[in-house]
């Protein structure tokens, strides 16, 4: 299995960097878990901002955009934010006030920083689109 070699031994080529590059600490580690997002709330506008970023997003959605920009903005964006509200809203952490997609990957991002430890050398952190 590789191992973490210790911060001291890593140091990058300065050749390769610009010539008014900084000086930069190097020998840490970041890991970003990434999701699509979550909406900021269950009201119809907070649900329509999302659902139009969600759905307008050629890697969610694989249909020509002459095609589907009607049926988005015309059908979906006008029907779906309500409902969809009222259905987040029985699964909203009230607590938090937030998504449960927002939670869920911060308490990923925490377990993960507490398996790998080490937190001088490998920073763990979320992050919604």
């Amino acid at each position: 299995m590789n191992e973490i070699k210790p911060a001291a031994t890593f140091q990058p080529d300065p050749r390769f960097r610009p010539a008014n590059h900084p000086n930069v600490k190097c020998g840490r580690i970041g890991v970003l878990l990434l999701n699509l997002g979550t909406p900021d709330g269950t009201d119809y506008w907070s649900m329509r901002r999302y659902l139009e970023e969600l759905l307008s997003d050629e890697r969610v959605i694989e249909v020509p955009r002459w095609k589907w920009w009607p049926i988005l903005n015309l059908i979906i964006l006008t029907v779906r934010p309500g409902a969809k509200g009222k259905d987040y809203d029985t699964i909203w952490n009230k607590e938090l006030d937030e998504g449960p997609l927002k939670t869920i990957t911060r308490g990923q991002a925490q377990k993960l920083a507490a398996a790998v430890g080490n937190p001088e050398r490998i920073e763990v952190d979320f992050a919604m689109r």
